[in-house]
């Protein structure tokens, strides 16, 4: 018997499964995500966080009975001068996430359209149905963003562009000056989210100019994270990027002290620990060189990556060889929600996480 909530909620939710993203280590809460697991699953920086963001923790410890700046001045005035902007330009988040959800709200509704690539990160795909809107899927071109296919399938009733880069579960990036061509090109009325929570890692040359983009007054919502290369994931802390009239309707939707203090405190110690995101960039740079040689050694096809995670085609049931290493004490990320049925993601962790990860791999592609 249906119950009266299930008769009672929005049609846009209806059909819409809760979020679950189990970890094999917690489930039932059998075993403490301190155990002796080598987890590659959720794309965390292996170094941790910043020793600056862990010290202002500590700090503010003692006023955590007080609520948090409800418009985060501090941060956002420290953010604005590293980027060359105002703070009226940055809008604080709980997490990336959060702020792709209030633009969904801000942007979309029944009747329009929001267009993203296939695959893509999956809670883009979810803001959009929980708003109401038509999702339209565009493939990836040799596992990037096909920017002309996606110009392609705007139509009037289009309003949002998401554009993750780089992308996940690909790693993949679209080169500066595509991304230019592809906004200039922009009909009136279509906005661009561009997702970039991975930006950190990625090389100079092949990140756009978003912060010009806010300057300009285009439209364009660049998002930024601190939970990959900062460190911060638990805290859960992101932050927007874009010209003052749509950050002033972002603050319109979100939540009153939606940036708790203990966030704000590492978010504002850590984006200046310059010797944190060196250290954090040589040791994904390194992760990195170990695991395509071994990926190229045991024959398998990978995606080279902008960011801290890489896609490779193990060419069996990805969820099945996901299953073999949780049972070998390594977790990784299964891709067939993404349609990507013999691949798995994995996070490039620190030197003795990558080998016992190979390690691994090998022997289950072995006796399988």
């Amino acid at each position: 018997m249906p119950s009266i909530f299930e008769d009672a909620v929005s049609p846009y939710l209806k059909g819409l499964p809760p979020y679950r993203r189990g970890r094999p280590f917690e489930e039932g809460g059998r075993e403490s995500v301190s155990g002796d697991w080598v987890k590659l699953d959720c794309n965390e920086n292996p170094l941790g966080p910043s020793p600056l963001a862990v010290k202002a923790i500590q700090g503010v410890l003692h006023g955590i009975n007080r609520y948090p700046d409800c418009q985060g001045h501090d941060l956002k005035e420290r953010l604005a001068e590293r980027l060359g902007l105002s703070p009226a330009h940055v809008a604080l988040g709980n997490g990336s996430s959060e702020l792709i959800d209030l633009c969904a709200r801000c942007f979309l509704g029944p009747g329009t359209e929001a267009i993203m690539g296939d695959p893509a990160f999956a809670f883009y795909g979810r803001v959009v149905q929980a708003a109401g809107a038509q999702r339209v899927s565009v493939p990836l071109k040799a596992f990037r963003h096909d920017l002309q296919a996606m110009a392609e399938r705007i139509t009037p009733r289009t309003r949002m562009v998401f554009i993750g880069n780089p992308n996940n579960p690909t790693g993949s990036c679209v080169p500066p000056h595509e991304i230019a061509a592809f906004i200039t090109a922009l009909p009136e009325g279509v906005i661009v989210l561009l997702d970039e929570a991975y930006r950190e890692y990625v090389p100079d040359a092949l990140q756009p100019d978003t912060v010009r983009y806010a300057k300009e007054g285009r439209p364009v919502i660049a998002l930024r994270s601190f939970s990959k290369i900062y460190g911060l994931s638990g805290l859960r802390i992101g932050y927007a990027i874009a010209p003052p009239d749509c950050i002033e309707l972002i603050d319109r939707a979100r939540q009153p002290f939606n940036v708790n203090v203990l966030a704000s405190a590492a978010a504002l110690a850590a984006v200046d620990d310059a010797a944190h995101l060196i250290g954090s960039r040589r040791l994904n740079e390194a992760g990195k060189r170990y695991l395509y040689q071994a990926f190229e050694e045991l024959r398998l096809r990978y995606v080279p990556t902008a960011a801290n995670f890489i896609l490779v085609d193990v060419e069996r049931d990805g969820e099945q060889v996901v299953r073999a290493l949780a049972e070998k004490g390594v977790a990784v990320c299964p891709t067939v929600r993404y349609g990507l049925r013999t691949s798995l993601r994995v996070t490039i962790g620190a030197s003795r996480e990558n080998e016992r990860f190979i390690a691994a791999l090998r022997e289950v592609l072995t006796t399988s």
